[in-house]
């Protein structure tokens, strides 16, 4: 009989449990570990945080508010600039006249002036009177030309930026009567032609 080496037999207890893989399928891979995630990876299905975003610009300096314009100076009637042109009364109303003209020359409106006599009339207030005082002082309303009155009317006289005076008559009085109204009357400039000592007399010293 022959011999047949026997081998030693391990009891199936000792050699732990046997796993048969399943036909068709193969053992899965182990999965590594992750590792920990940086705030900049980006979670599975979430878009990332994208480039970092730019700064916001320095704010920008306003430029300091612009200083409202100064308003013009307006004409003072209280305090006009007085002028004086010095003339015999024979000889005032063809002064003013001549007043009259440099300051049309100078720019000035003929609406901006009236010409008060405190003696004989000019002769275009004679003429216009003719026609009727309704008529005569509407062309003063119009504003649109010298305008010539009589200086015991100054009350009815309305004001313009510029008065000249004639004091054409020998009556001091009436020039004395009429010059402070005038000055009233005056917005920016009062020009007065006559004998300076009358003139004086009746606005003051100053002048």
């Amino acid at each position: 009989m022959p011999l047949i080496s026997e081998e030693p037999q391990i009891p199936e207890s000792a050699q732990g449990p046997r796993v048969t893989p399943a036909t068709g399928r193969t053992a899965p891979t182990p999965r590594p570990v992750p590792g920990p995630r940086s705030a900049a990876t980006p979670r599975p299905g979430r878009p990332g945080p994208g480039p970092a975003r730019p700064a916001p610009p320095a704010p920008r300096a306003h430029p300091a508010p612009a200083a409202p314009a100064r308003p013009q100076p307006t004409e003072n009637r209280s305090a006009p600039q007085v002028q004086l042109i010095p003339a015999p009364a024979a000889g005032a109303l063809d002064a003013a006249e001549e007043a009259v003209d440099l300051l049309l020359e100078s720019g000035r409106a003929p609406g901006d002036i009236l010409v008060l006599t405190t003696g004989e009339q000019h002769p275009w207030a004679v003429h216009e009177l003719s026609f009727g005082e309704a008529a005569y002082w509407a062309q003063q309303d119009a504003g649109d030309d010298v305008f010539f009155a009589d200086a015991s009317a100054v009350d009815r006289a309305k004001p313009r930026p510029v008065v000249v005076v004639a004091a054409n008559g020998d009556a001091g009085d009436a020039v004395a009567r009429a010059l402070p109204v005038a000055r009233d009357r005056a917005a920016a400039l009062l020009i007065v032609c006559g004998d300076p000592q009358t003139i004086n007399s009746a606005l003051g010293a100053g002048v």
